[in-house]
């Protein structure tokens, strides 16, 4: 854990006794520790604590939720996510809990610890190359979420997770809306897979690589449109089709502004916000939907990776922006800020 305890009465957010359900700051902090819990099973494990020594119970029992499955990867043998079944005291009953959840499917980031090391950066790099979704892990992952969104038909399923998890519950929530169901999603600092304009200072040259990268890519991407309407190809319309088929899937999105990681989802957004007030929402629509480094491969004749959707390009999106500067890049990419009290937030809602 980045606080740098895993003890959930050193660390977490003990002074959250009273969750409201309709609050959004109870909402995010509720969802961080879920996935909090899921990074100290694994600690747990690699530690071999048992019963009472174990530390990652209190991280979901002190807000009334019970761990219902583990989910473990078949080539480390590490748990990387968790179903929890949320149980609401008795004294809840009695207020407003619509947006409480039935379940919550959570997903740890990268741990950097000898027994999953090596598995979590081999899937980092696959978030890298956009091949996330044929990997072992998520196959799991996903088998998880739709046996549990199948046997409740949806109703207040929550995914959640960290980094690595954050890609791995974004590939869920994705897969899920394609299919009829838009589960309320928690998306704690997602890896946006490329160069962090955001953190550039100056905001002259981050408007101008901008608007260059969209000139390039506008015309790559109608290039590939024009290739995809002769051949029928992936980048023709079917990206569009996919595009528009999510676009009301709206997940949350947590991001640290000086976090190289995350970040350029806040100018990913911004930039098509501005297009769009500027009468270029055509222009805006086709360029969001692709990245760069796809067209080019596509426009060389690359095959592979051209052939997948890039992971980290949404329609819409509940965007949080931690404004708080950080001491480092670590905390700023941390899991430990969203449940503190003290936040200061810019939150911003984009809709395709």
């Amino acid at each position: 854990m980045d606080s740098g305890s895993e003890h959930f009465s050193f660390s977490g957010p003990s002074h959250l006794n009273n969750i409201d359900w309709n609050n959004a700051h109870h909402r995010r902090s509720v969802a961080a520790c879920l996935v909090g819990g899921v990074y100290v099973l694994e600690s747990d494990r690699q530690a071999r604590r048992k019963g009472s020594q174990c530390l990652a119970p209190p991280w979901w029992e002190f807000f009334h939720f019970k761990l219902i499955h583990q989910l473990v990867d078949d080539d480390d043998n590490s748990i990387f996510g968790a179903i929890f079944e949320y149980n609401p005291p008795p004294y809840a009953y009695h207020r407003t809990i619509d947006r409480s959840p039935r379940y919550v499917i959570a997903f740890r980031g990268t741990l950097m610890k000898r027994d999953s090391v090596a598995r979590d950066l081999d899937l980092d790099i696959d978030v890298i190359r956009n091949g996330l979704h044929q990997t072992t892990r998520f196959a799991i992952a996903i088998k998880a979420v739709r046996d549990v969104v199948f046997a409740v038909r949806g109703s207040n399923v929550w995914l959640t997770g960290h980094s690595l998890g954050a890609a791995m519950a974004m590939l869920a929530g994705k897969t899920m809306a394609k299919t009829g169901y838009s589960l309320e999603a928690f998306l704690f600092n997602p890896p946006f897979v490329s160069p962090p304009i955001e953190i550039i200072k100056d905001k002259k040259v981050r408007h101008g690589l901008r608007f260059a990268g969209t000139v390039i890519k506008a015309g790559l991407a109608f290039a590939a449109a024009t290739n995809g309407n002769n051949n029928n190809s992936r980048n023709g319309n079917g990206y569009e089709d996919s595009f528009a088929a999510i676009s009301g899937w709206i997940p949350c999105l947590f991001v640290n502004q000086k976090d190289p990681i995350c970040a350029e989802y806040i100018g990913y957004f911004e930039h098509r916000r501005k297009l769009e007030n500027i009468g270029a929402g055509a222009i805006a629509r086709l360029t969001s939907q692709h990245s760069l480094a796809n067209l080019f491969m596509s426009a060389v004749g690359m095959k592979g990776v051209e052939t997948s959707e890039p992971l980290h390009l949404l329609p819409s999106a509940n965007l949080t922006v931690n404004l708080n500067p950080p001491p480092d890049i670590m905390q700023a990419h941390g899991l430990y800020q969203w449940w503190r009290p003290d936040l200061n937030l810019r939150c911003s809602v984009y809709k395709y």
